[in-house]
């Protein structure tokens, strides 16, 4: 395991006293490497959805950084994220996307795994192994798991905290994303199987736009033009309408040390409900039942509304359309991302077709606004790795010095700053959690125990 490296990341590569960050952390090899050590593999990590495996065996294929993982729920009903890799040789224990399973069986040397992770099958145990092989040492690589409100994560390393320490201050931010549209947690169900692309740029490009890059929006003039959301106006959001009509705050929120982002607005006073999914009678009369529950529910709190933000690493939520976009690292050079979409589990069907007819047109690969954000983020990683390109730093500064911290409601959590127009202290705080782990290597290996005894 590598556990140092040529470079100090904090006011070298990432000098944000100054707002200036290295182009070579998007593109150098060994900086990537220090990634997979130093984030990915002590980081609480986005698995998927408890819908995605509602029964005893069910299981998908997810994703770690770069590897495969299994996520599962055994046949007593528990949620389980394994490491898809025999513990013998290394391949594959399963090669479906998804299905249901009460064991798996590696393909090369036969070696199976029950649903709970144990080694309980080994060809010749007795004349190869000579019954030596103990199997309660040999199961299936286990992370740790957490559920939040549905919302599965993972993570390898013992020793660092719970999820929801983890997520400090953004519990108030991501608590109101995971809620329903009346205010109250209660089941999502997410929808038309994981989109999957690949980008050509670093995965860092997907994460910081979405932590808080409002600049940006002048690359989507074109998608802004016409009508995409079912709010029946032009513009990409289905709350346009609301924040056009409306007095707010733009909030940028930055929750330190742990590197988490949080973006939206705040409205000055309590508003009444405005038409917002136009497309259909029955659609619209749902969205205004909700939203009087919520107001009644929430009160002042209801005054918030999240446009989204991201999880350190590399799992962005969005709000607007329920959605969650994973920017996993392929190499320096590439991003697969996945992303899945949610609906109210229990909301009528012509709600749900809504919802499922926006996002094909709005995220995703096949969505306008996504196709914008691919180009720009291919283009800026093509112009990080040019000979003289590197030579000069990106620049971070926007409203640096002139943030007006803190925000006088006692409900809001993080580090508030109030925004006249657009800033970058999302992004600052976001590479300042990055480089504090990269400058901080693992001192050793810290390895999960294996699975029980087997059966």
């Amino acid at each position: 395991m590598r556990t140092s490296s040529r470079h100090t990341y904090t006011g070298d590569l990432v000098n944000l006293d100054q707002g200036l960050i290295s182009r070579d952390i998007f593109t150098l090899q060994d900086i990537y490497d220090d990634e997979m050590e130093r984030i990915f593999a002590r980081s609480w990590l986005f698995i998927g959805h408890e819908s995605q495996v509602p029964e005893p065996g069910d299981f998908i294929l997810s994703r770690m950084a770069e590897e495969s993982v299994i996520f599962n729920r055994d046949r007593h009903g528990k949620l389980h994220v394994f490491l898809n890799n025999c513990r013998h040789r290394g391949m594959r224990v399963c090669r479906y996307d998804k299905g249901n399973a009460r064991k798996f069986m590696c393909p090369f040397h036969a070696w199976t795994f029950s649903d709970e992770g144990k080694l309980v099958g080994v060809p010749k145990l007795e004349s190869g192994y000579h019954n030596e092989l103990d199997r309660s040492q040999w199961g299936l690589i286990e992370a740790r798991v957490a559920s939040y409100y549905g919302y599965v994560f993972a993570c390898w390393d013992e020793e660092t905290p719970d999820f929801e320490t983890y997520l400090g201050d953004l519990r108030f931010y991501f608590d109101d994303y995971c809620e329903l549209p009346d205010g109250s947690h209660g089941d999502w169900q997410a929808f038309g199987g994981i989109f999957k692309w690949k980008m050509p740029c670093n995965w860092k490009f997907g994460a910081e736009n979405f932590a808080g890059d409002y600049y940006h929006n002048p690359s989507h003039a074109s998608v802004d033009a016409v009508v995409l959301s079912p709010a029946g106006v032009k513009g990409r959001h289905t709350y346009d309408a609301v924040t056009r009509e409306r007095e707010l705050y733009k909030l940028n929120i930055c929750i330190t040390p742990e590197g988490h982002t949080a973006r939206g607005e705040l409205f000055k006073d309590d508003y009444d409900y405005l038409p917002t999914y136009q497309e259909m009678a029955v659609v619209e009369d749902y969205f205004r039942e909700c939203y009087a529950k919520r107001q009644e529910k929430l009160n002042k709190k209801a005054r918030w509304f999240g446009h989204g933000g991201t999880i350190f690493p590399n799992v962005s939520y969005s709000n607007g359309v329920q959605s969650m976009g994973t920017w996993h690292p392929s190499g320096p050079h590439e991003t697969v991302t996945w992303r899945i979409f949610l609906a109210p589990k229990a909301a009528p069907d012509e709600v749900k077709n809504v919802l499922r007819h926006y996002v094909i047109r709005y995220q995703g690969p096949s969505g306008l606004t996504e196709q914008d954000d691919m180009e720009n983020w291919g283009s800026s990683h093509e112009g990080a790795r040019g000979t003289i390109a590197r030579r000069h730093d990106f620049h971070y500064g926007m409203g640096q010095g002139y943030e007006q911290k803190g925000w006088p409601v006692e409900w809001l959590g993080g580090d508030v700053y109030a925004t006249e127009d657009v800033s970058e202290q999302n992004q600052r705080a976001y590479y300042a959690r990055w480089a504090a782990l990269m400058d901080n290597p693992p001192t050793q290996h810290r390895v999960r125990p294996t699975a029980a005894a087997a059966e």
